[in-house]
């Protein structure tokens, strides 16, 4: 896993977090225990800070970054979708972003609020808290019911296990 420091910006890695080696973590990355982080990920902490909580899931090939001497700060078991990006905002815990959608400078997502997959959240935009969101811009479309908690649920636990597992279980090998 590239790891890179930018002047005295140093990657902190928590314990049990498992980066994929094609992620780039850069700067002032903060990685919650039990974190997994996708392949192609790149979280860019060169200006401002990442913060990440654990057991969060970032997969593959999204894109974090913070405003110079701001924070994006994501909660613990979070969900962020393949190839989301994230631009200096705040994701409350349990929150799930969609495949490709962008959350852009001073958003709130709230807790377990879930942007729907290619939806646009704008700049300064909330998302209360238990609200679906979707569309350009996202605009609200529904309520997180129990039963979407609990579809939810067992895929940030899937995820969670996903990371101790590939702690173990993944070796890189070159073909013969």
């Amino acid at each position: 896993m590239p790891l890179y420091k930018v002047k005295d910006r140093i990657p902190v890695i928590g314990e049990g977090a498992w980066v994929a080696p094609s992620a780039e973590i850069i700067g002032d990355v903060r990685i919650g225990r039990g974190c997994y982080i996708g392949f192609g990920a790149i979280l860019r902490g060169d200006y401002g800070t990442i913060d990440i909580g654990e057991e969060s899931a970032i997969e593959e090939g999204v894109m974090i970054h913070a405003r110079p001497l701001d924070t994006t700060l994501i909660g613990m078991r979070v969900t962020v979708g393949h190839m989301a990006m994230i631009h200096n905002a705040r994701i409350a815990d349990n929150a799930i972003i969609g495949m490709k959608a962008m959350v852009s400078d001073f958003s709130e997502i709230g807790e377990w609020a879930l942007v729907a997959e290619q939806a646009l959240v704008v700049r300064r935009q909330k998302i209360p808290a238990g609200m679906i969101y979707g569309g350009s811009p996202a605009r609200e479309i529904g309520e997180m019911l129990e039963r979407h908690r609990a579809e939810w649920g067992l895929a940030k636990q899937l995820y969670a296990d996903l990371a101790k597992r590939y702690n173990i279980e993944v070796e890189r090998i070159d073909p013969a």
